[in-house]
Order: structure tokens, then C-alpha cells, then sequence
């Protein structure tokens, strides 16, 4: 049941010596999924042990270099690792047209096909799903048409209360008639409620991604009630002004919308070069949310199942 965010890039748009740009690799039951891909990716997941081969799917959240220069070159990569399978790659549009170009100079004969599917950045749509995960696009407020993204996962299958099995002595196609979510009929005539039988071992779990923005009211509104939020802080507090005009927010923006979220923990990164001391900007979101952690590259930071407690 593993839901984890590992960071591979913490950076804004200038290179640092100790950071890199955007890019995060989000495991969900050992699949994994790119958002972001900043120069550098493809050595960030070799560092962190992440096979670039399983990767599900890439998500990029706009066209600034600091986010996508990484990927064409990790898509040469997986064609020399031998990638068969197509890769799913949400991205904004013109991103069609960068692929396009980069194929028909560089990548003109790779085994697998990398298919692009448009992240319209005005809507709150769902982009992906299987059995067990959804990805939402979510609305953001930059220079550039932007999106970030709301993993969540599905509820969880039903288990049967192994108490209520031997107290009312359930049958095998009981417990899976229950396991189904229907309630029961017993031999006495008596029906027997699906919660009196059967329940969730946990609630569904949910990570946001919102970088680049302003602090934005809807945005924290779609992403509410999320275990784990990583929200852009690329200024001090001291430098609102200068956050707005670009595009982008302060650390009291980052801890605002988790705030207004309702959000578990919060994750704060894509630090101006300007700041060494990414704990010093962690301080001062603290000061209005508590929860909150500079986003360090090469960690990994984990979401655990809030179990459910079963009522006797």
C-alpha cells in the first residue's frame, strides 16, 4: 500500500550548486509516476534507486524550462534501457509541437511510443485512473498556462469483520456478499446492515502538487482534505509583491492554502536561488501552519493509511 512523493529537483529556474530544478517522483503501490522534469531528472532517479523503466505515466505541469528540459533527454534514456510499452505524458499544449520536434531530430526510431495527452489548465478534469488511483488536473495561476495535480486513491476494497463472521456464523458467500458492499439476510429473516459486517481498512489517501502559482482560493479548495500537500514557496513573506508580479508564491501563500485545504502536512519547495537555508523558509510558513517541511532532493516522504477503527 505504498503512497510516497520522493523529491528530485527543489529548485526554481536558476542552477544552483546544491539543488536541482523541478521534478518529483510519486510511488503509488510500486508504480511510479514523473511530475516535473527538470534538467537532470534521469540522474535524480538513478540517485534515489528509481528504475526510469517503471516508470506509469509523466505529468508536467507547464513549459518552463525548469520543468520539462529534463524529459526529453530521459525519453533517448528509456529507448536505450529498451522500453516497449507506450509512456502516457500529460502536459499542456503547445507540448505536442516540442515532442514532435524532438522525435524527428533525436528520437526517430525508439522502441516504445511516448503519447501525449492535453492537461487543459482552465479545468479540473480527471486525467488518469486504474483500479486503485485518479489524477486530477488542478487550475493554477501563472505566467504561462499551468496545472498542477491531485493524486488520490480510491477507497479501498471492503474488509469483513472477522467478529461479526463468527458472532452471526457467516457463510463464505456471505462474507463476499458483504465483501460487495450488500447487506445480509439471515436464516432467522434478520437483515443484517453492511457496516454491521463489513468496513474500509482505511481511508483513501490524497497528495497535491501545486507549483508554479499565486495563492489560489480554488485551487486549495479542489485539494481539500489531502493527507499531503506540496505547494510552491519560491519567496520569503517579506517579498509578496514580487511573488505576485511573477507568477509565483511566498512561504505564508504555501501554509494559506494548506490552511484553507485542510491539508495533513505540507511541503514546501521550488526555492528562489537567492535562499540558502530552506529550513529558514519552512520557519516562517510554520508560523501560520505548523506542519510544514522544506521539500530536501533525495528524500522520500511517505503517506500512511489512517486505519479505521472498528466500533464494537
Amino acid at each position: 500500500m505504498n503512497f510516497s512523493v520522493t523529491i528530485l529537483g527543489s529548485a526554481s529556474a536558476k542552477p544552483t550548486a546544491s539543488r536541482h530544478p523541478s521534478a518529483q517522483a510519486v510511488n503509488f503501490r510500486e508504480q511510479y509516476y514523473l511530475v516535473d522534469a527538470g534538467e537532470g531528472v534521469q540522474q535524480q532517479l538513478v540517485r534515489c534507486g528509481i528504475n526510469p523503466l517503471k516508470l506509469r505515466a509523466v505529468f508536467i505541469s507547464h513549459l518552463h524550462g525548469d520543468h520539462v528540459y529534463g524529459l526529453f533527454p530521459l525519453l533517448s534514456t528509456l529507448g536505450l534501457y529498451g522500453r516497449r510499452t507506450p509512456l502516457p505524458i500529460y502536459a499542456p499544449a503547445p507540448f505536442g509541437e516540442m515532442l514532435e520536434a524532438h522525435l524527428r531530430f533525436f528520437d526517430s526510431d525508439l522502441p516504445y511510443e511516448p503519447v501525449w495527452h492535453e492537461v487543459r489548465t482552465t479545468e479540473h478534469a480527471l486525467l488518469f485512473e486504474n483500479r486503485t488511483l485518479e489524477v486530477w488536473s488542478v487550475p493554477l495561476r501563472h505566467r504561462v498556462p499551468t496545472a498542477g495535480f491531485l493524486f488520490r486513491e480510491k477507497a479501498p476494497a471492503l474488509n469483513a469483520d472477522k467478529e461479526a463472521i463468527a458472532r452471526y456464523g457467516l457463510t463464505i458467500a456471505q462474507i463476499t456478499a458483504a465483501k460487495r458492499g450488500e447487506d445480509l439476510v439471515l436464516d432467522t429473516g434478520e437483515v443484517l446492515p453492511n457496516d454491521a459486517v463489513a468496513y474500509r481498512p482505511h481511508a483513501p489517501r490524497a497528495y497535491a502538487y501545486l507549483s508554479d502559482t499565486n495563492r489560489s482560493a480554488k485551487a486549495a479548495a479542489l485539494c481539500a482534505g489531502v493527507d499531503l500537500m506540496y505547494h510552491e514557496a519560491t519567496y520569503a513573506a517579506a517579498e509578496s509583491r514580487l511573488a505576485r508580479e511573477r507568477g509565483h508564491s511566498t512561504t505564508h501563500d504555501a501554509a494559506k492554502a494548506a490552511l484553507a485545504a485542510g491539508a495533513g502536512r505540507l511541503l514546501i519547495g521550488h526555492f528562489s536561488s537567492r535562499y540558502k537555508d530552506a529550513e529558514a523558509l519552512a520557519a516562517e510558513a510554520r508560523t501560520l501552519f505548523p506542519a510544514t517541511d522544506p521539500a530536501c532532493e533525495s528524500e522520500t516522504y511517505r503517506i500512511e493509511p489512517r486505519m479505521n477503527v472498528r466500533k464494537r
